[in-house]
């Protein structure tokens, strides 16, 4: 099965469109969070000053990726090449409105997630790195959504990684370090496996510049080298995306850190895994995406129901989150699978959506856990007493997560069901159905748990009795500062996004919209890089 063909004029590559000044937004997330992770790091000393700093610099990253955002939405696609060594040549930069947009949401979960960490990690926390960790982290992985070399994505990966791993063995504890381990070795062996890839993909082609590759693999015929690439791209990102079968690091690692980086790792770091097997499977290699949309159709599938049946099957409020995390990857290759315009939007629009309430939710079990000095369901209770607005917040992350309106994650189940349905997929949209309903069933037994009983385990009516009388749990909630801006801030904030995009979600799914487009129909991307005519 051939794809579509392009040709752009390698003549008119030599006479690209200067670079305004509008056009250095793509490089300047990098820059920031460069210089900010670099000063943090001078200054890991001062504990007082770090966070400052460092919530200046990721606000500016959210200012600039919103404007980078609103500059692609409105002029198109965008590339800078540095050094002036054209395309495909030199190393380029491209932002298109997927990219763009991914970079946007994650600064902002990133900025939620440094103010919450602001309240909650300690002063060793601080010293040892976590602000400077963040900052690299958002380094990398907007590198990684704004290159248009597929090398240049490998080393972004790289920067991701190391900071990720950092963030990881922060506090020396057992379990972390535990974690970091099997985090570390299955990611390294993904990389490993990107890494092979793209020299295989160099040694075909003569080429890692995204939209080089891409029109050369367009008319491309499925032989054994572009399957054999394709392959291997699929499994080094599946497993950065934590796809079953090769999912076992999350689980294992997640629940691990301090609350804030949890849910940073849990809103975004699979999430670019996902948008790799996007920028790759769908716009590089549609005729090796084509070839495997069955296997991917059943890994999605797998990992939507082994994800929340795991759910189902923990006691530990983090570890159950962290299946969930699989789970909504599983509704993500649905839509790979199908790779239709529909399908592909649906998948971008679930990405956004579940960087923002994975991040919301495991910020929000961190303040559940702070109330009761627990993470095990069998020791919450009585959180409606103490907290209503908790519980209203926790109610409508837990129907966004399933899926139920009129929240944000009724609008890509909806799209991904439809486009199954029209497709011929009728059984990967009855595994989307099945999935959304078993999490209606995971994420409400947590409420009925925290908060709908009147006590922990055990207990009578206890749980309100332990907070009244200054037992633990109320110790806990002086000590955790619960009134603290540091921590509902950024719980409101991202809940607020939530029901926004549930009830307004026109703007999101014509982003989604066009970064489908974009990718199955990539002119436009060709036309930014090459200057010519596609």
């Amino acid at each position: 099965m051939a794809g579509p063909s392009y040709s752009v004029d390698m003549s008119q590559a030599m006479t690209t469109a200067p670079v305004t000044a509008a056009d250095w937004l793509i490089v300047v997330p990098s820059i920031l969070t460069l210089i900010g992770g670099s000063l943090c790091l001078l200054l890991r000393k001062n504990t007082s000053l770090q966070p400052k700093l460092a919530l200046a610099f990721l606000g500016l990253l959210v200012l600039a990726t919103g404007a980078l955002l609103v500059h692609v939405l409105k002029a198109g696609v965008v590339t800078m090449v540095m050094g002036n060594w054209l395309p495909p040549f030199g190393i380029a930069f491209t932002a298109d409105p997927l990219g763009a947009v991914l970079a946007f949401i994650a600064s902002v979960v990133a900025l939620c997630a440094g103010i919450y960490g602001a309240g909650t990690i300690d002063t060793s926390g601080r010293r040892y790195g976590f602000y400077p960790f963040l900052l690299f982290l958002m380094t990398g992985a907007c590198g990684a959504f704004l290159t248009g070399d597929i090398f240049n994505m490998y080393v972004w990966f790289e920067v991701l990684l190391i900071s990720s791993y950092g963030l990881l063995v922060l506090g020396n504890g057992r379990a972390q370090l535990d974690g970091a381990v099997k985090y570390g070795v299955l990611n390294l062996i993904g990389t490993n496996l990107f890494l092979i890839a793209t020299g295989l993909l160099y040694g075909h082609l003569g080429t890692l510049n995204m939209a080089d590759a891409a029109m050369k693999l367009s008319n491309a015929e499925p032989s054994g080298p572009v399957m054999t690439i394709g392959a291997l791209y699929l499994l080094a990102f599946a497993m950065k995306a934590a796809a079953f079968p090769v999912n076992a690091w999350l689980p294992a690692s997640y629940h691990t850190p301090s609350v804030a980086v949890s849910a940073i790792f849990a809103g975004l770091l699979t999430k670019v895994g996902v948008y790799a097997l996007l920028r790759v499977m769908v716009m590089l290699m549609p005729v090796a995406r084509a070839e495997m949309s069955d296997v991917i159709a059943w890994v999605a599938a797998l990992t939507m129901l082994v994800g929340v049946i795991g759910a189902l099957a923990q006691s530990d409020l983090r570890r159950l989150l962290g299946y969930l995390v699989i789970s909504g990857i599983g509704s993500m290759l649905a839509g790979i699978a199908m790779g239709t315009p529909a399908a592909i939007s649906g998948t971008i629009f679930y990405a956004v959506h579940s960087i923002i309430v994975m991040t919301a939710l495991y910020l929000a079990a961190g303040v559940m856990a702070s109330m009761c000095g627990s993470n095990d369901l069998r020791k919450l209770g009585g959180l409606y007493g103490e907290s209503p607005a908790l519980a209203a917040v926790f109610l409508i992350l837990a129907f966004a997560v399933a899926g139920l309106p009129p929240f944000s994650g009724f609008w890509p189940k909806l799209i991904l069901v439809d486009a199954a349905l029209e497709t011929g997929w009728s059984w990967l949209a009855a595994a989307i159905l099945v999935t959304g309903f078993l999490t209606s069933m995971a994420v409400g037994r947590v409420w009925i748990y925290a908060f709908w009983r009147g006590g922990p385990e055990g207990t009578a009516d206890g749980g309100q009795v332990a907070l009244q009388s200054g037992g633990s749990a109320a110790v806990a909630v002086q000590a955790s500062g619960l009134a603290s801006p540091a921590l509902w801030l950024p719980v409101g904030a991202l809940t607020a996004l939530v029901i926004l995009f549930g009830l307004a979600p026109e703007w999101l799914m014509n982003i989604a919209m066009r970064g489908a487009g974009g990718l199955i129909d990539p002119a436009g991307y060709f036309l930014s890089v090459f200057g010519g005519a596609a």
